[in-house]
């Protein structure tokens, strides 16, 4: 069997290659670092040139790019979103994106392709910035040019050490795409595991939006405060979207957690930011708790979960 992929693999290796790459930059968790170290490692037995491989891996990254640049630029914080239900990492990267996309502008992505998560979210990102397609693709071909040669050349490097010992340059040319797969479900079984210990951490601290709003109501009725309620979206989103759970504040979650004493310890807080995995909301509440803030929870589905449920909603007024 492997020795079929194999050949499939030495024969189409430019294709798969891209096809490869183009899946993973579209957002799908198939990690593409493997295969571009076994097609560097390859290009050591003549199987492929890198300087030919290097090309196919910078046009998939352009399309799929510039694709995710034009949705996010066209649809803002709801292609986020869909990011969020797809990718493990995306949810926990987008408000650390869009501030380093606000400080750094495009400077994020010659280095985006190296992060986890930032990889798949600089790209929307940036058009939901406005950052010039131009300047855009200059950016995003010079980070991915750096990136794509570093692991390319890292393989050819390692297929030169191994060839200088047949015996070991052949187990290792037979095993090849046996070697990929292992490294990929490794890959995909470390992202799981953490995944899960997040999982089981956060269980039992989410707050239904059907609960906040009882409890609202209970407050309203007897005369007592309300929930403090924090939105920690980033302002990118809030221009897309300028809608707010009622007497929510807007704090992002660095400020949030500069600005501790600000927070009552007397009501029950409730965070709540764009991914419907309320991924960000949940690390803040879990970070605050830590701090000493026990009555912190996050809003199961964020802001679009309260929308789902048809609650009420406040306009922001930009400025």
């Amino acid at each position: 069997m492997f020795s079929s992929v194999m050949v499939l693999l030495v024969h189409h290796a430019y294709a798969v290659l891209f096809l490869w790459v183009l899946i993973e930059q579209g957002g799908l968790p198939v990690p593409s670092v493997p295969l571009m170290l076994a097609a560097g490692t390859m290009s050591a037995a003549g199987k492929l040139h890198v300087a030919f491989a290097l090309p196919f891996v910078m046009l998939a990254c352009l399309i799929s790019d510039s694709a995710w640049y034009f949705l996010g630029q066209r649809y803002g914080s709801k292609i986020l979103n869909i990011l969020c239900k797809f990718s493990m990492e995306a949810a926990t990267c987008v408000s650390k994106t869009q501030g380093t996309v606000t400080k750094r502008g495009a400077v994020t992505l010659l280095f985006a392709k190296w992060v986890p998560g930032l990889s798949t979210m600089a790209a929307p990102i940036a058009g939901q910035a406005e950052i010039p397609y131009s300047k855009f693709v200059a950016y995003d071909m010079a980070g991915t040019l750096m990136w794509a040669s570093a692991w390319l050349f890292a393989g050819r490097f390692f297929g030169d050490l191994a060839k200088r010992s047949n015996e070991f340059f052949g187990t290792l040319e037979h095993f090849a795409v046996l070697l990929v797969v292992l490294m990929v479900i490794a890959w995909q079984v470390y992202r799981l595991v953490k995944r899960q210990q997040f999982v089981s951490e956060l269980r039992g601290l989410r707050l239904e939006p059907a609960q906040l709003l009882a409890m609202m109501d209970d407050a309203r009725k007897a005369g007592e405060d309300q929930p403090f309620i924090v939105d920690l979206r980033h302002p990118l989103d809030v221009l897309t979207d300028p809608l707010v759970l009622p007497g929510a504040l807007r704090i992002g979650p660095e400020d949030l957690k500069l600005r501790r004493a600000m927070i009552p310890l007397d009501r029950d807080i409730v965070l709540y930011c764009t991914c419907p995995s309320e991924e960000t909301s949940a690390k803040v509440a879990l970070e605050l708790r830590r701090m000493g803030v026990r009555r912190v929870r996050p809003l199961r589905g964020g802001l679009q979960g309260w929308k789902d449920a048809g609650y009420p909603l406040d306009l922001v007024e930009l400025v």
